[in-house]
């Protein structure tokens, strides 16, 4: 068995400087060789975007600690293609955020789209994020990514896992709860107003919270349980449910064929 550190590859969405990131990485730091390339700037809400029309810049902040002029997804490509590439990390991580990223967060936040590229390119990632608004109090969030992380590295992993993990703000949690996706809703206000040229310009996103109650969801066990959620996903967005009925529709003019193998 070698002896050779495990490597640990560090990103996040607000950037490489922030209080979060410097959390996580002392939490998995004494659980390999820790690497970090995040992004120079904040990037909330980026998604899964990636800079396909322009260069990207990498710059070395220290030993094993790099800032790129990209998205979260930028970061991880990077990363795992370029800086990696000879001797490829066994995880990594992402986070942990400085919000929530439960429900129909994960399809805007670019937390769980560092992570989920690397799980695309084959390396097993987990999300972390803080569901908080106001005091970022990242101790409680540390400690649990710290034990999670040491128990994914004592077990063989799929390459492309992805968990996406909640941590209660404010509370010290007593556990843990596996959980589904929620569905949740921050409303739909739209802000008009008008700068100083006479111009209108607007703000979207919503201050309105709410959740639904689903038994066993992400938001149910951080808000109603103070419990700290581990959500498996997957990239699989084929609505099976939906195949029945869409087979049945009638398309003038043109013919339907049945699917390879059905």
């Amino acid at each position: 068995m070698s002896d050779k550190p495990r490597r640990i590859l560090v990103s996040n969405d607000d950037g490489y400087f922030s209080e979060g990131l410097q959390a996580l990485v002392e939490a998995v730091s004494p659980l390999g060789e820790v690497w970090v390339v995040a992004p120079d700037r904040e990037q909330s809400a980026a998604s899964h975007a990636i800079s396909l029309h322009r260069p990207l810049r990498i710059k070395e902040v220290r030993e094993r600690w790099f800032a790129v002029d990209g998205t979260p997804a930028d970061c991880a490509y990077l990363a795992i293609n370029h800086l990696l590439k000879d001797d490829r990390p066994v995880l990594m991580v992402s986070g942990i955020n400085h919000g929530a990223n439960l429900a129909e967060d994960i399809m805007y936040s670019g937390t769980v789209a560092a992570a989920m590229e690397g799980a695309l390119l084959g390396v097993p990632a987990i999300a972390f994020s803080l569901v908080s608004r106001r005091t970022f109090d990242f101790g409680p969030g540390a400690r649990f990514a710290r034990s999670l992380v040491a128990s994914a590295l004592s077990r063989p992993l799929p390459p492309r896992m992805l968990l996406n993990v909640n941590i209660p703000g404010g509370v010290e949690p007593e556990g843990y709860v596996v959980t589904r996706q929620g569905r949740h809703s921050y409303g739909f206000e739209v802000v008009e107003n008008e700068d100083p040229r006479g111009r209108k310009y607007y703000w979207i996103g919503g201050s309105d919270y709410q959740h639904e109650d689903i038994p066993g969801s992400d938001c149910n066990a951080v808000f109603r349980d103070k419990r700290v959620s581990v959500t498996p996903l997957h990239f699989e967005l084929t609505d099976h449910g939906r195949l029945p009925d869409l087979s049945g529709w009638q398309v003038d003019g043109f013919l339907r064929h049945e699917p390879e193998g059905a």
